[in-house]
């Protein structure tokens, strides 16, 4: 929002007289500007202590599942009846599964899918989400009515009962994992984008835009999205921490990938026969589900805080009030009347 506001301004502001120089100084002010809001965005996040932790964790447990088949010297389908359910030592840091497999492996290689599928599931949200409430909140009327009207209907709908019956009609597989994780979670990211579509048309440097000419698609992509990437970023950042939930449940529920795929939703389900005898099967895949999705949570948290749009308000006001010093400060000074002169400002208080 901050380019869009400042060739508004800028515009504005030259034809009352200030020179090109000064506003080509001013102009490379504020592109200082904006590189120190990046550093200050950056600044406000790192030292937000649980987003910091939350995005170590994060960092770690993506670097452990793609480097997996390198840090483990196990296969994931090698089989070893001997060794079954075996406690967590130092040959099976985490135990070993009912067919003897590599607990610690499996979860890496677990982790891969899960994580794959909760990122490719979040990008057909935001994808579809984002064009549905553009769409509506452009045109408004009753394409809006319509579109929304549907969304709500999706919302009123379960989530789970949407992901089983889905899962249900298409099969178990990687595609149908993300594709209807993907479908069931693109409603809300309409709503959010609709409703800062509504906001921002209303806006002076878009009523310029149109004013000057610009297509609804320039509008759309170089002045209304670019506005919205904000609560996008945190929506689809947290969304990425539920798709991780669904995947899980769905594989818990013998929905998901099946063997011998390998997800943390997977291994839960086939510990939960030997979960008093070998807690271990169960244990270390909980707490990989559990530390994946608080840690995106706690980033998403502190992305919302930097993105808070408090913090836009008063960028634009300081924006404003630079302009203003330099609108007063080449202007001529303006001879005042006798008629005009202020009145010194006496107190009410009786002299004593």
């Amino acid at each position: 929002m901050a380019n869009s506001i400042r060739g508004y301004v800028l515009t504005d502001i030259a034809s009352h007289g200030v020179s090109e120089q000064n506003l080509i100084a001013l102009q490379h002010d504020e592109e200082v500007e904006e590189i120190s809001n990046w550093r200050r965005n950056w600044h406000s996040f790192s030292h937000n202590r649980p987003a910091v932790i939350g995005l170590i964790v994060l960092i770690g447990i993506l670097l452990a599942a793609i480097f997996g088949p390198i840090l483990s010297p196990y296969d994931t389908l090698t089989q070893d009846l001997g060794n079954r359910l075996q406690a967590p030592s130092w040959a099976h840091p985490m135990g070993t599964d009912e067919l003897g497999r590599d607990s610690m492996t499996r979860i890496l290689a677990g982790g891969r899918v899960s994580l794959g599928v909760a990122a490719l599931a979040t990008t057909v949200a935001l994808t579809v989400g984002t064009t549905v409430g553009s769409i509506a909140g452009f045109w408004g009327g009753w394409v809006d009515n319509v579109l929304m009207r549907f969304t709500d209907l999706a919302l009123s709908l379960p989530d789970l009962f949407l992901l089983i019956l889905a899962a249900s009609l298409l099969g178990p597989s990687f595609v149908t994992m993300v594709i209807i994780i993907g479908l069931v979670r693109w409603m809300n990211v309409a709503r959010l984008v609709r409703g800062s579509f509504l906001t921002l048309r209303e806006r002076e440097f878009v009523l310029s835009a149109r004013a000057s000419g610009t297509r609804s698609r320039g509008i759309i992509f170089k002045h209304l999205l670019p506005n919205s990437l904000s609560p996008l970023i945190v929506a689809g950042t947290l969304g990425v921490a539920s798709a991780i939930i669904a995947e899980s449940t769905l594989s818990f529920l013998g929905l998901g990938l099946q063997p011998p795929a390998s997800s943390w939703g997977t291994m839960l389900r086939n510990a939960q026969r030997v979960i008093f005898s070998t807690p271990w099967a169960a244990v270390f895949p909980g707490i990989m589900i559990f530390l994946t999705v608080v840690s995106v949570n706690f980033i998403g948290d502190g992305l919302r805080d930097v993105f808070d749009p408090r913090g836009t308000t008063l960028s634009k006001s300081r924006f404003q009030r630079r302009l203003q010093q330099l609108h007063d400060r080449y202007q001529p000074p303006q001879v005042v009347g006798q008629g005009n002169q202020v009145k010194p400002i006496t107190s009410d208080r009786p002299s004593d």
